[in-house]
């Protein structure tokens, strides 16, 4: 009997039973939807975070005063430490060589005002140089210099978020706005960035100049951040070595005395949060798989039951001549065929939800092709594998006992 027409019967014997069919398509379709739904949402999770901590700043070593610790996911300073100077970020950069910029910062909340509307923000004292390091770019205006820096002028860039909250739908460049009770003039608007990997929204923030915050604002001597960005991301664990001995030696650390400060390596945190969106994505989908099982067992069950029903067509398809390898074929393209449909089903159910899911969530789906490739051959080798049996039963029937089967 020729492949044509072992389809052509297996697909009239399968249709006079749609129910039965159906049912057994379900579980097969529901495993591989499940599949391709939780890897897309895995690969998307994962490249989120990396696009986050990239959006940090490239080769990012974050230097915080005293110790830091990561409560309910972010960045927490244990206690205010005053140790971390400006001098310090100077000392960095010119006696480390793995390193190509290090940015002082002090940031503190504060409110600020424009005309009768207000808002509690992030007020960042930094210099130009953390445009580079931080990956930020301007949308409108422009950003202070140098000598904006040392003359402490009253300037200040603003997030989107910060515009949206005070200024309506007004222009802010060259508004004065009211930090604490200081006046600043608006000089630029950063473009947006959204959230951070901690959840911080980092368009909700001031940078103003860090000797103006200092002197003007803070009423400080020194700062909470130094951001270090290293030559290469080859250059990442030297220079995180050389600043931790330059800072020891700065600050009069003796051997066997902690840091006075917390050294924040971007690419081990990359590395760690890539480690653990893989293994979620694995766990979610040994869970998509074992409903894939299920749908095999129902292949099985449903193929068993079909067998039964129709011993007496064996045993006369077996008097007038046919092989066992016919009968073989025969239930195991029935298999192949429920295995087959239930995955093609499937995969265009799970690409169409992942499809909807990106247009209407506000969440990145990622579609990798070799996950599709590897649903659709599971779905051949799960539909050989739960069809053998029956195949094997169903061809060592004896012909005259299946003749004379009621």
């Amino acid at each position: 009997m020729n492949i044509t027409k072992n389809i052509q019967i297996s697909q009239k014997i399968l249709l006079v039973h749609k129910v039965r069919t159906t049912l057994s398509l379900s579980g097969i379709i529901i495993g591989i939807c499940a599949v391709i739904i939780m890897v897309s949402i895995g690969k998307g999770t994962e490249e989120t975070i990396v696009s986050q901590i990239t959006g940090m700043g490239s080769n990012l070593l974050i230097v915080n005063a005293g110790k830091v610790r990561i409560i309910a996911g972010r960045a927490r300073q244990a206690k205010v430490v005053t140790t971390l100077k400006t001098k310090d970020a100077q000392k960095i950069i010119t006696k480390s060589l793995g390193i190509n910029y290090a940015v002082p910062t002090q940031t503190k909340k504060l409110q600020v005002k424009y005309g009768n509307l207000n808002t509690r923000t992030s007020i960042v004292g930094t210099n130009a140089d953390i445009l580079k390091v931080r990956n930020y770019s301007l949308a409108k205006g422009r950003f202070f210099d140098k000598d904006e820096n040392n003359g402490r002028r009253r300037v200040a860039v603003l997030g989107r978020t910060v515009v949206e909250n005070i200024f309506d739908h007004d222009d802010p460049v060259g508004r004065m706005i009211r930090i604490g009770r200081v006046p600043f003039e608006v000089v630029g608007i950063l473009a947006p960035k959204g959230l951070d990997i901690n959840g911080t929204d980092q368009d909700d923030q001031i940078i103003i100049p860090l000797k103006t915050a200092l002197r003007r604002l803070f009423n400080l001597d020194y700062i909470n951040a130094v951001y270090v960005q290293a030559k290469d991301s080859h250059s990442m664990d030297q220079a995180e070595s050389e600043i931790r001995d330059i800072l020891r030696e700065a600050h009069h650390l003796r051997k066997g005395r902690a840091d006075d400060f917390t050294i924040r390596n971007q690419a081990t945190v990359l590395k760690a949060q890539r480690e653990s969106s893989r293994t979620f994505t694995f766990l979610i989908s040994s869970i998509a798989a074992v409903s894939l099982l299920v749908g095999g067992i129902g292949i099985l069950a449903v193929m068993l039951i079909s067998i039964r029903e129709r011993i007496k067509e064996i045993g006369i398809r077996m008097a007038v001549g046919a092989k066992k390898s016919d009968i073989l074929l025969q239930f195991l393209s029935e298999s192949l065929l429920l295995s087959i449909g239930g995955g093609v089903l499937g995969i265009l159910l799970g690409i169409t939800i992942v499809v909807l899911l990106t247009f209407f969530a506000d969440w990145r789906f990622v579609l990798p092709l070799n996950v599709v490739v590897l649903s659709f051959l599971s779905t051949v080798i799960m539909g050989i594998c739960f069809g053998v049996y029956p195949a094997k039963k169903a061809a060592s029937l004896d012909p005259i006992k299946a003749l004379q089967f009621e």
